[in-house]
């Protein structure tokens, strides 16, 4: 169990653990099998001599004494197995503060301390009452939630479609990796409204992509280099007309 406690103001707050097991030793101060039996012994110790109290009143009473023993070990053994059955599950435990507010452990229960009567959850190196468990959860179930729920964080901190650039390029390529990554099983966990932006974001990306390769080319692709050649067959014929004419002119000379 850690011996730090959180400071507010000066003053040291009570944790979860705390409030738990505080809550847990009020509700033990109740009546109980001893209280009962200290009851019966000072009615005997005190009883009126001149009006005793008759041997079928004492066997009556020890009867309902032994019915309410039965009744607690009974209810103990069964709080016992019931904790120790949760050992390796996923558990929300819920506590409540100082102010009354709810206050929510989530966690593996690694252990349980049977102390008193009482059956005590440790989550965390911290104990908890058994009775202020909330929820059992299935660790596939868990895990499929919070995927779903940091997709949904992710895919909300994205601008409105309209405002989407290649600056986004990277955020959505993460969303969509996560995505393909899913079990169908956790694809359900996500809300339709959800899939059905996601595959905006996806669609809306690509063609900002191919715009943005459209606007690197060239806007008429190879227009230089017919330029040139028909340069070169000038140059070709001017050669030829030039090598002729001067023949023809030696020849009149």
């Amino acid at each position: 169990m850690s011996l730090v406690a959180p400071v507010e103001d000066g003053k040291v707050v009570e944790t979860n653990s705390q409030n738990s097991l505080k809550k847990a030793n009020s509700a033990q101060n109740g009546m109980d099998k001893d209280a009962f039996l200290q009851l019966l012994v000072a009615q005997m110790q005190y009883q009126d001599p001149l009006q005793p109290t008759s041997n079928t009143e004492f066997v009556s009473q020890y009867a309902q004494f032994s019915q309410v023993e039965q009744m607690q070990n009974m209810a103990a053994s069964t709080e016992l197995a019931r904790a120790s059955s949760l050992v390796g599950e996923q558990v929300y435990v819920k506590t409540t503060d100082s102010s009354g507010d709810p206050k929510y452990v989530y966690g593996k229960v690694d252990y349980v301390v049977y102390e008193g009567n009482k059956a005590y959850l440790a989550i965390n190196e911290e104990l908890y009452s058994l009775d202020d468990l909330d929820t059992v959860v299935d660790l596939e179930y868990q895990t499929a939630y919070d995927k779903a729920e940091d997709f949904t964080i992710k895919l909300n901190k994205l601008p409105k479609l309209s405002a989407v650039d290649m600056s986004n390029a990277e955020a959505i390529d993460e969303l969509k990796k996560i995505y393909e990554g899913m079990t169908d099983y956790e694809k359900t966990f996500l809300a339709t409204d959800t899939i059905k932006r996601y595959n905006e974001y996806v669609v809306k990306i690509e063609e900002v992509r191919k715009a943005a390769e459209e606007a690197g080319k060239p806007e008429n692709p190879g227009e230089g280099d017919d330029d040139k050649g028909e340069g070169s067959e000038g140059g070709s014929d001017a050669g030829e007309g030039g090598g002729t004419e001067g023949a023809e002119g030696a020849g009149t000379v």
